[in-house]
């Protein structure tokens, strides 16, 4: 094995049994080269999440976000339909939207071509006396772009199975509550000085619930009751029973669809590579990750919302507001935890150490990337 081959330090990592497993290989998180594989071969191969369909209401609304370097445009066309397309004009090249909005066309700012909302070439000044420039051949190019279970899920890859086949076992575990009604009360996008994988990890395991989040929600976990189940091919997940101390935690009084212990259940799923979601039968959280400009940053997108019986509750802007201040708190802890393993891993001391049985997503999570690699 060639130790300066962080892909192959993985693999040799993930070859051992689970009851021997150790932390990823420092490498993995910390070199250019390996960001460069993950970046074309896990996030121009995978199906990445954009937030929340509900996010873009009407015609127009967009959002932009990166996958791999490319820049990409979603937004809501004329008929109401979820479109992804280049975010790249056809003329210079020039990067045509920036951050989220509402556009009747979409004008370049360069030199002011103009798109309508389905990709075709509406306008472009000056190009009569070209003789060799027809409209029709100048569209954004298309990218695959569909709803599923209200998330916009997007990918460069033409072959990918659509999300309803490849996540067809997360429906199973948590179809009854019906991710696509619930509705988006937040969106934020951060940027912090950690690997993406670092904060993927944090999210998969509570094995850290009892330390890292002492000041908030740590004190209510016993680490000798908590599970880890064996996670799926696409996907990792576990799942807690809560009391009533939050308020939406728990299904809604008037619910009469949810029994027994689903009024209680907790979802926590890492939908690889980088979606993770908090399910609650009365509210949600996520984030979706993706690498930054180097290995030490990750960029986020953090939002949530409430389940379709809370958001008519007349009580659920309060309610919400104090979830919502909780939430941060979290978001604010684990920005901390997962900045000092990033800030530790510059030691030449770092090792990665034995894995814990509550650790065990961390491990398929580790054995999903190495899969990835060529």
């Amino acid at each position: 094995m060639n130790i300066h081959d962080p892909a192959a330090e993985l693999r040799a990592n993930v070859a051992l049994p689970f009851d021997q497993a150790r932390a990823m290989p420092v490498s993995v998180y910390t070199s250019p080269d390996f960001m460069a594989l993950e970046q074309e071969h896990v996030f121009a191969k995978s199906w990445l999440c954009a937030g929340r369909a509900d996010a873009l209401k009407d015609p127009g609304d967009y959002l932009t976000m990166e996958i791999a370097g490319d820049p990409v445009l979603i937004l809501r066309d004329r008929e109401g339909a979820l479109r992804a397309m280049s975010n790249t004009c056809r003329h210079r090249m020039s990067t045509l939207l920036e951050g989220r909005g509402n556009v009747r066309v979409i004008t370049c700012p360069y030199h002011a071509w103009t798109y309508s909302l389905d990709g075709s070439l509406r306008g472009a000044p000056a190009m009569d006396m070209n003789k060799g420039f027809c409209k029709a051949d100048h569209g954004l190019p298309a990218i695959r772009c569909v709803d599923w279970q209200g998330w916009i899920m997007v990918t460069l890859n033409p072959d990918l199975p659509d999300p309803a086949e490849q996540l067809a076992e997360v429906d199973d575990l948590v179809g009854y509550l019906d991710m696509s009604r619930y509705v988006e009360t937040f969106r934020e996008d951060h940027l912090w000085d950690t690997n993406w994988k670092i904060l993927a990890e944090n999210f998969m395991e509570s094995y850290h619930l009892p330390m890292c989040h002492g000041g908030t929600i740590g004190g209510a976990v016993d680490l000798r009751k908590m599970t880890c189940p064996e996670g799926k091919a696409a996907f990792n997940y576990h799942h807690i029973l809560k009391d009533d101390s939050i308020a939406l935690s728990i299904a809604h009084k008037d619910n009469t669809t949810l029994e027994g212990e689903d009024r209680y259940r907790t979802w926590l799923m890492a939908i690889y590579p980088s979606l993770l979601i908090t399910l609650t039968p009365g509210y949600f959280w996520y984030l979706c990750l993706a690498p930054g400009a180097e290995p030490g940053k990750v960029k986020i997108v953090y939002g949530g919302g409430l389940h379709p019986d809370f958001a008519a509750d007349p009580e659920a802007e309060a309610h919400f507001a104090t979830l919502k201040g909780l939430l941060d708190h979290v978001n604010d802890e684990d920005r901390g935890c997962t900045e000092r393993v990033w800030n530790g891993m510059q030691g030449r001391l770092a090792v990665p150490g034995s894995l814990s049985h509550l650790e065990r997503p961390n491990y398929e999570f580790a054995r999903w990337i190495a899969a990835q690699m060529p």
